[in-house]
């Protein structure tokens, strides 16, 4: 194996460093205009409400809730995460000393899928704008045209697939010996260290899976159901969002 490939391999922290300097990028509108779409805010409002409406079936489950409840709050909704990557791009040194490989990944694989995320919300509001004219809202009609005009579907993909990793890695995390009690014992430092988000949104992962039973088939659900809508959108399919 090539020394270089080892050495990435061995350092987790290298891949979210990565990952969030690429995050950070998307998100200034310094270096990233589009944020300052008008499209952009009242799309990933309809993407939250399209997706509540996909999780309805998991929100009444009671088992089920808590986790598919993180998910839209801290994974794949629309929630400004940028206090949180901070305290991420403040730690990023200690954080192999501290938390587990397969942690680190896990949080590098959430970071990633918001990024890619957002990417994809950038193009989307370029071709809503290209597509909508004077139009002040947005349906399921024009919504589907612009999935396709931004296409992609390859990285569209790799954003499903992100999001079941991100779970599983949550899930095999409980299993680990020992790392809820880091958790537990890390709450006040991180506070006291101004870590607080970071703290809890792995504190609020952990809880939501805690009670899940069979996170493999709860996240084998999402990926169905967003795959089948991904397969529908791209189709032309007249209802791309039916149950």
């Amino acid at each position: 194996m090539p020394a270089g490939r080892a050495h990435v391999q061995s350092d987790p922290t290298e891949r979210l460093a990565r990952r969030l300097a690429c995050h950070q990028a998307l998100y200034d509108p310094a270096r990233e205009p589009r944020n300052r779409s008008r499209w952009l805010k009242p799309l990933q409002a309809w993407q939250a409400q399209r997706l509540e409406r996909s999780f309805a079936g998991f929100l009444q489950d009671p088992a089920r809730r808590p986790a598919a409840r993180f998910f839209l709050t801290d994974v794949y909704g629309d929630h400004d995460f940028t206090r949180r990557d901070a305290d991420i791009a403040r730690v990023i040194p200690m954080m192999q000393k501290l938390l587990p490989a397969a942690l680190l990944k896990t949080v590098a694989d959430g970071i990633e899928l918001g990024a890619l995320t957002h990417a994809f919300d950038l193009r989307m509001a370029d071709a809503l704008q290209a597509l909508g004219g004077r139009r002040r809202g947005i349906d399921d009609g024009l919504y589907a045209r612009a999935y396709r005009d931004v296409g992609l579907p390859r990285l569209r993909g790799r954003q499903i697939a992100l999001i079941g990793d991100v779970g599983e890695g949550l899930a095999a995390a409980l299993r680990m010996p020992g790392v809820g009690a880091l958790l537990r014992l890390s709450r006040l430092p991180a506070k006291a260290a101004g870590l607080g988000e970071l703290q809890t949104f792995l504190e609020r992962g952990f809880a939501a899976f805690e009670g899940l039973g069979d996170a493999r088939a709860f996240l084998a659900d999402i990926r169905g159901n967003e795959t089948l809508t991904m397969q529908r959108l791209f189709a032309g399919d007249a209802d791309p969002f039916r149950g």
